[in-house]
């Protein structure tokens, strides 16, 4: 019993840590806050939410993470983490 126990703890946290993040591809200049949020390393809701409302303020598609700068919030170390996974098209 001890030995199912074991397995099952043991299946159940690598699915939970599998799910914190996912490291999926994402078009910022489509994406909503839950999207950019789940799909990006250490952006939160938050970032997620200031990426959102800054490209729907200035009326503007990012073109690349220079542009993504101008975020509050956003900078080269984060940015450069989620280079692979952030599309502009």
């Amino acid at each position: 019993m001890n030995t199912w126990i074991n397995r099952f703890v043991l299946c159940l946290s690598l699915l939970l840590g599998s799910l914190t993040f996912a490291g999926e591809v994402v078009n910022v200049n489509t994406a909503d806050a839950t999207t950019l949020a789940y799909s990006l390393d250490g952006i939160g809701e938050k970032r997620a939410q200031a990426i959102v409302e800054y490209r729907t303020t200035k009326k503007i598609a990012f073109k690349s993470l220079d542009d993504l700068k101008n975020v509050k919030g956003l900078g080269n170390k984060l940015l450069k983490k989620n280079e692979e996974y952030i599309r502009f098209k």
